[in-house]
């Protein structure tokens, strides 16, 4: 009847600390951040985003695509955040063993030499034989174990979304590396057609020289003109290498060649759907990672205020205790014990303090961090947005300048055989269009990579 009575003392004692409980543990609520404005000079109301196309329909290049995918393949700094998320998930398989007793088996034999009498000089020899198990178990009264598993859980959501965001961020670095590689073989080709272009002015005006239309300082000056282009191939091809090999490290690979189209095979995006700002708390991985986090310092504050609060722990132990070998199997030899005891924290030296107000801190600061990535998520979709608007801008306006420049040299090259026109315009104008069509080509790269950076700023590219 007692041990009966001493078990709904306990149960009843076990209730009204876990209502207790209710009002130490506090549930969780999403960080707050604002998200009206954040795409600048943009009032959008139309959900429709990039960030919800596969990055296979972003990119129509086919061989882009072979190389995107082998970039998600081999990567090394995907794989290394393919281990975090294992590191994660073993951190919270022990939050959960947590719940659990913890049992210890042991086994045990001992003998000894006791006195048979207390004055006795000398003694017999005595033995014992023990199998037995030790248990114990602490309840979760405060909510402490539930806490950190909860904060467990969201660190393996974090590293989640740490994994999409490298990859959001790998395939964003591929194709931009691509484009430039396009891009700088574009620029290669015309500077080497620009090359021809100007050996052909120097046998022009040698011959204008010897029929005494221009003297010898317009030959001199058509050469060294023709040098000037010349210079930067080599510069050229070592940009084209390094840009490679940059992008060889990237799919995981050794540096080598890379395989490509051209820049005037690739496509531009008619429209660029950006949704509304709300989206990149469920587009963005890097805005899912830093609320993860918030979320995990959240739960580990609460797990810090339990420790001012008294913990329930049960032990026990039983199994076969004999004095010899023979005996230890039998039913006599069996015995156990239950225990339940509750200790209060009094005096930790500060460590509770400590913890609590750390886990505070930490919690205010993973707040901030969320802030600031929300803020960041904001400014680069602006920024892309408007990169791309400014490139179509310069695109539509080189081109009529590229027009001009082509009649000008056309111009002051038939002028120049009639002496019309001297070396120095024919050299100006040949300069201008070659320096027209290089900053062409770079108003195309940043067109295409513009579109690149807003479709990775917007969260997409993990689907």
């Amino acid at each position: 009847m007692n041990r009966k009575l001493l078990w709904q003392a306990f149960a009843v004692l076990i209730l009204l600390q876990v209502l207790a409980a209710c009002r130490i543990t506090k549930p969780y609520e999403g960080p707050k951040g604002k998200t009206e404005g954040l795409y600048r000079d943009q009032a959008e109301t139309d959900t429709a985003t990039l960030a919800d196309m596969p990055w296979r329909n972003m990119f129509s290049d086919t061989t882009l695509q072979a190389l995107i995918q082998e970039g998600l393949n081999n990567n090394l700094d995907l794989k290394a955040a393919l281990t975090r998320i294992e590191v994660a998930e073993a951190n919270l398989y022990q939050s959960r063993m947590a719940f659990f007793p913890n049992v210890t088996g042991n086994g045990t034999g001992v003998t000894a030499k006791v006195p048979q009498v207390p004055s006795a000089a000398t003694g017999f020899a005595r033995q014992q034989f023990q199998l037995y198990v030790n248990a114990s178990w602490e309840a979760d009264i405060w909510g402490r174990l539930r806490s950190t598993r909860k904060a467990n859980l969201a660190q393996v959501l974090r590293s989640e979304a740490t994994r999409r965001a490298i990859q959001t961020q790998l395939i964003s670095d591929i194709a931009n590396s691509y484009y430039s590689l396009l891009a700088l073989d574009a620029q290669l080709a015309i500077t080497q057609k620009n090359v021809e272009i100007w050996q052909q002015n120097v046998e022009t005006m040698q011959a204008l020289k010897e029929a005494a239309v221009v003297t010898g300082a317009a030959v001199v000056q058509s050469e060294a003109s023709q040098y000037a282009a010349e210079v930067t191939i080599p510069s050229l091809k070592q940009t084209v290498r390094e840009t490679e090999n940059a992008l060889s490290v990237l799919l995981g690979r050794a540096p080598g060649a890379i395989k490509r189209t051209t820049l005037q095979e690739q496509q531009t995006m008619e429209s660029l759907q950006v949704g509304v700002p709300a989206q990149l708390l469920s587009n963005r991985p890097d805005v899912q990672e830093a609320e993860l986090s918030y979320r995990s310092t959240f739960e580990l504050t609460n797990a810090a205020r339990t420790y001012f609060y008294p913990s329930l722990t049960l032990t026990g132990n039983g199994g076969l205790s004999a004095l010899s070998l023979g005996n230890l199997f039998s039913t006599a030899s069996m015995f156990g014990n239950l225990a339940a005891g509750i200790a209060q924290p009094i005096f930790a030296r500060g460590a509770n303090v400590a913890r609590l107000r750390i886990a505070k801190a930490d919690q205010e600061q993973a707040l901030l961090s969320f802030q600031q990535t929300l803020l960041t998520a904001g400014q680069e979709v602006s920024n892309a947005l408007f990169a791309y608007q400014t490139a179509t801008e310069r695109a539509m306006i080189r081109g009529r300048q590229l027009n001009a420049l082509n009649r000008s040299v056309d111009y002051t090259k038939e002028l120049l055989k009639y002496s019309s026109a001297n070396y120095t315009e024919v050299l100006v104008a040949q300069q201008s269009l070659l320096s027209a069509e290089l900053n062409s080509v770079s108003d195309r790269l940043q067109q295409l990579q513009s579109v690149v950076n807003l479709y990775r700023a917007l969260g997409g590219g993990w689907q």
